[in-house]
C-alpha cells in the first residue's frame, strides 16, 4: 500500500529501514539557511537524507527574462529529477518527507514530487517532534544510496502563473487562498514582506490552522468542513503564500479533505509584488 498523503511515526518506523523507502530531512529556517543542516547533523530519522530548501526545492529566482519569479521558483523539471535521482528515489520508491515545523517545509517536497508524477509520497504527521514522542531514536550517520532512475511522469498537481492570477482579476472564475499569517495577509508585517499586503480579493487560511494542537493534521472531515466554508470547486482554486512554499500545507489538507484539483501559483507574493504595476490590497 503506497502511503500518498500522510504517514504516522509508528508507521514510519515499521519501513524506515526498507530498501524501497526514501526519507527526507526538510527542516529549514527562513531566517538562518544553514539551521537545516545543522539540525540534520545534530541529529535526523535514521536513514534519512537531507533536503535543502533553497538549492533541491527551489529554482533560479530570475527567468530567461531577467524577471524575478520569487524567492522559491520551481526549479528545472530536468534538474529536480536529477536530485530526485541521487536521493536514491525509483519509479517504486516510497518517499516520505518530514520537517520539526508541522509539515511547514515537507509539504513542498510532497508536492513536488507530485509535480514530476510521484504519487508514493507522504508527510510524516507531526514531523520529527512526533517521532521523538513515540520513543524513536535519531541518527547522526550519513545515509549513502544508490543513484535512484526515477523517471518524469505527467503531472499529478496543477500550476498557474503570474499571468494567470492577473487574469483572474478580472475573470474572478476562481478563488485565491494565502497562506501566510495574517499580519503579513494585512500588511503589517514589514519585516518579512516589505512590501505588505495581499493579491484583491485573495481569501487567507494560514497554513498552521490545518493542524491540531500537536502538531498533527486535523482530521479529514474537519478540515473538509472548513475549506468548504472557503472555497467552493477546489479545482477553481489556487494556492498561494509568500513564495510558494507554506502554500502546498494547504495543498496537502486539501487532499487529506478529500478535496483535490487546487493549482498552486509558485511565484505567490514574493513574485506578485516585484512589479510595482500589479494590485495590492492591504485589507481583509
Amino acid at each position: 500500500m503506497a502511503y500518498t498523503t500522510l504517514i504516522s511515526a509508528a508507521d514510519l518506523a515499521e519501513h524506515v529501514f526498507a530498501s524501497n523507502w526514501v526519507v527526507l530531512d526538510c527542516r529549514h529556517d527562513l531566517a538562518n539557511p544553514d539551521f537545516g543542516r545543522q539540525a540534520f547533523a545534530e541529529g535526523h530519522i535514521p536513514n534519512a537524507q537531507f533536503a535543502t530548501l533553497d538549492t533541491d526545492l527551489a529554482g533560479e529566482k530570475f527567468g530567461a527574462d531577467k524577471a524575478f519569479r520569487g524567492r522559491h521558483p520551481l526549479p528545472d523539471r530536468t534538474k529536480f529529477i536529477a536530485t530526485l535521482r541521487r536521493w536514491g528515489i525509483d519509479d517504486d520508491t516510497q518517499v516520505v518527507a518530514y520537517d520539526a515545523h508541522g509539515g511547514m517545509f515537507a509539504a513542498r517536497l510532497w508536492w513536488m514530487l507530485k509535480w514530476v508524477g510521484h504519487d508514493a509520497v507522504a508527510v510524516l504527521d507531526g514531523g520529527l517532534p512526533a517521532w521523538l514522542a513515540q520513543g524513536m531514536f535519531v541518527s547522526t550517520e550519513t545515509t549513502s544510496r544508490m543513484l535512484g532512475t526515477l523517471t518524469d511522469q505527467a503531472s499529478l498537481v496543477a500550476v498557474v502563473g503570474v499571468d494567470d492570477v492577473l487574469k483572474n482579476l478580472t475573470a474572478c472564475t476562481r478563488t485565491v487562498v494565502d497562506a501566510r499569517a495574517a499580519d503579513r495577509f494585512r500588511g503589517e508585517n514589514e519585516t518579512i514582506d516589505p512590501v505588505g499586503g495581499h493579491i484583491p480579493g485573495a481569501k487567507n487560511r494560514f497554513f498552521k490552522e490545518n493542524l491540531q494542537a500537536d502538531g498533527r493534521f486535523k482530521s479529514a472531515d474537519q478540515l473538509r468542513s472548513e475549506f468548504s466554508e472557503l472555497i467552493g470547486n477546489p479545482e477553481q482554486a489556487i494556492m498561494q503564500c509568500g513564495s510558494g512554499v507554506t502554500a502546498c500545507h494547504n495543498l496537502l489538507a486539501l487532499e487529506v479533505a478529500g478535496l483535490p484539483g487546487a493549482a498552486l501559483y509558485p511565484g505567490s507574493w514574493s513574485e506578485w509584488c516585484a512589479d510595482p504595476s500589479r494590485p495590492v490590497a492591504q485589507t481583509v
